[in-house]
């Protein structure tokens, strides 16, 4: 099968090799799904610069977690039903070698997922790291309904989904953005309101323009730089749901003040999600792609032969949307 894989550590142009590969078999549990798209995520480029060093210890990687495709074999134990079906994949690379970047992968059935017809493959390689990490960080908690959620970085490929799914849930949505065209972003997504979080003391801006009043929840992207505006604007027995920590990677936590403030503070990551929680948003995407109720931003559709250029873009400062290579172009 085509494929596209890294041997060494380093930059894309260096690394990326691509090439034929042995064509998987569906084990025991698994499902083989003739791939038609791959998302590439910034967990993917991190791996190929060497953010596990272990990573190579037994073997060559195909990257990327997250694709569509349909399900062309099963193994034992699963219906050959689902032979046929349109899915979207996740967690396809983690705690394994074998990616979404070719022409097939074999995995945990329950990791492929049904594709409603009205959505596209493009669309179903975005829904697993994104879609899922902002599903998870918006609900792990309880239901938002009648409350105020802040979502920082709104704009970013979590930050829209989570705009999204607060809305859904029927949160008051505020987020950040720092230029215009991605405050358009966050309002087109559902935002009530954004602020500019380049601004001094943004966090005052936030409980401002709540009528006053501080937010229950918080959806951050950016743990530690973010924190001192976040405690300003949150209300006491709060939430403070964070994905990502990138400006300040040991943050220094104010303990005695967040702890008279009764804060929950909690980290995601999709892959350590409980069982029940991944379902739980599987089973919500579904529902919200077959009722066109999510709105998408790809930004790039790439034919496979650039999927050097594909690490490049995620890689690029700046860059919303998300990444897409089409497998057969």
């Amino acid at each position: 099968m085509k494929a596209a894989w890294f041997e060494k550590f380093g930059t894309a142009a260096d690394t990326i090799i691509i090439g034929d590969q042995p064509k998987p078999v569906a084990g025991i549990g698994q499902v083989l799904v003739k791939l038609k798209t791959t998302g590439v995520n910034p967990s993917d480029v991190k791996k190929r610069v060497g953010a596990f060093p272990n990573l190579l210890d037994n073997g060559h990687v195909i990257p990327h977690s997250d694709g569509a495709g349909v399900i062309e074999a099963v193994g034992k134990g699963v219906s050959e039903s689902r032979i046929g079906e349109r899915v979207w994949v996740y967690q396809a690379q983690y705690a394994r070698l074998l990616g979404t970047a070719a022409e097939y992968v074999a995995l945990d059935a329950s990791r492929a997922n049904p594709l409603p017809s009205n959505t596209s493959f493009e669309i179903g390689a975005c829904l697993g790291i994104p879609a899922m990490t902002a599903h998870r960080v918006v609900s792990s908690d309880g239901s938002v309904n009648g409350q105020s959620v802040l979502v920082t970085g709104g704009a970013g490929r979590v930050g829209y989904y989570a705009i999204q799914w607060a809305k859904l849930a029927g949160a008051k949505v505020i987020a950040t953005a720092s230029n215009p065209i991605d405050e358009a972003t966050c309002i087109h997504a559902g935002a009530d309101l954004v602020i500019n979080h380049r601004e001094a003391n943004w966090g005052d801006k936030v409980q401002e323009v709540n009528d006053g009043e501080k937010v229950d929840r918080v959806i951050d992207v950016d743990f530690g730089f973010n924190l001192p505006e976040v405690l300003k604007c949150i209300r006491t027995s709060g939430v403070i749901a964070t994905y990502g920590n990138t400006q300040i990677k040991e943050p220094t936590l104010p303990f005695l003040q967040m702890m008279f403030m009764d804060l929950t503070i909690r980290m995601t990551i999709v892959y350590a999600m409980p069982e029940l929680a991944k379902q739980h948003a599987i089973d919500d995407i579904y529902k919200a792609l077959s009722e066109e109720r999510l709105q998408h931003r790809v930004t790039h559709v790439l034919p496979f032969k650039q999927m050097v250029k594909s690490h490049e873009l995620i890689e690029t400062s700046g860059l919303r949307g998300s990444v897409v290579v089409d497998i057969d172009a």
